[in-house]
């Protein structure tokens, strides 16, 4: 089915018409729960100065027990995950930013940053305010979401 889908997302690329199109087999049952995932997120440096730049960094990762499926990419046991790894990083996800000041208030949309390659992420965002940092992964098809905080103290003006 996603070789067929790719093969016409190809060809309506290029103007061609498909038609009686063979059918592949399935890749995944539908009714397979997700593939558990872990997000590792750390704000700093803690305390930053007010002002200064507050480094926001990550990784995404799905447990290799799990076989999943996201997107156009399958992965199963001996595919990507090697013996010795309990954990493959998930490249190429949406991680959404957000903050809550400690004076309270509800959660701010602060950025949406994408994971690497290697599943990590790196933004910087200027500091004001204590308060907490939120990093959610909305989760895919064939992935379930999750989020991670950190609290981070912004200590006063450095003269």
């Amino acid at each position: 089915m996603m070789r067929r889908l790719a093969a016409g997302l190809a060809a309506a690329a290029l103007g061609v018409t498909m038609v009686g199109a063979a059918a592949a087999p399935a890749l995944a049952d539908p009714d397979v729960d997700g593939g558990h995932t872990a997000l590792r997120f750390d704000a700093g440096p803690e305390p930053v100065w007010q002002g200064r730049s507050l480094s926001l960094d990550g990784r995404l990762s799905v447990e290799c027990e799990e076989d999943y499926i996201s997107g156009f990419v399958s992965v199963h046991h001996a595919d990507y995950c090697k013996e010795s790894e309990s954990w493959h990083r998930l490249g190429w996800k949406r991680i959404v930013i957000l903050f809550r000041s400690d004076r309270g208030g509800d959660w701010e949309h602060v950025e949406t940053v994408t994971t690497g390659r290697d599943g990590s992420f790196h933004t910087r965002v200027p500091a004001y305010t204590s308060g907490t940092w939120r990093a959610v992964f909305e989760g895919s098809r064939r992935l379930d979401p999750v989020e991670a905080t950190d609290w981070v103290k912004v200590v006063g003006h450095r003269r």
